[in-house]
């Protein structure tokens, strides 16, 4: 009886440590867009919420289980893409007022530090994020959704991140009052390993 039970202890710890290995590697985004997100919430005027989102970004990251902080992530975005589903606001958000996109047609996320808890999933990335021309360190608050084998063939891992900006950190112009100063920034996304 002992025997089995310390058979089955080693070869439960190889199959986790096999499983661990598993998940490392280079994730790609969902290339059709189907599974992943860039949402953001403001505030207007203190009186209620306004939500949009990106339609169109790409990006890819790294993930290595034994050691977190070897990890990267890249996110690029098309700030043309933005989306409230108003055409006339998202046309005054496309503009010299908020995001320029005529100047600056996207936005780039590069993580330089990672801080992962492989039990629980939870740490905080911290990177540079370009917005406008302005460059600034942020932190994202992220959370391991899962990972594992899907339907196709595939190893996929999901995220989800979220951050709150401040607009004139990123030489944002237009000005909304105190209430409308920050922007809640909310990200998940689903990449397949490579």
């Amino acid at each position: 009886m002992k025997k089995q039970m310390v058979a089955a202890a080693v070869a439960l710890a190889v199959t986790a440590g096999a499983y661990a290995a598993d998940e490392n590697g280079t994730y790609k985004f969902d290339q059709e867009g189907a599974h992943q997100f860039i949402t953001f919430k403001i505030s207007h005027l203190g009186y209620s919420w306004l939500y949009g989102r990106f339609n169109e970004f790409d990006g890819q990251f790294t993930y290595d289980a034994g050691n977190p902080q070897n990890g990267s992530v890249t996110v690029t975005v098309d700030t043309g893409s933005v989306d409230t589903n108003h055409a006339e606001r998202d046309k005054h958000l496309r503009s010299a007022d908020f995001l320029q996109v005529d100047k600056f047609p996207q936005a780039t996320f590069k993580s330089k530090r990672i801080v992962l808890d492989d039990d629980t999933g939870e740490g905080e990335i911290v990177g540079d994020l370009t917005l406008r021309g302005v460059t600034r360190e942020v932190t994202l608050d992220v959370d391991m959704i899962g990972h594992g084998e899907d339907p196709w063939g595939g190893y996929r891992m999901g995220f989800e991140a979220n951050t709150e900006l401040k607009l004139a950190d990123f030489g944002i112009p237009m000005d909304l009052g105190p209430a409308s100063e920050t922007v809640e920034m909310i990200i998940s996304v689903e990449g397949v390993r490579q």
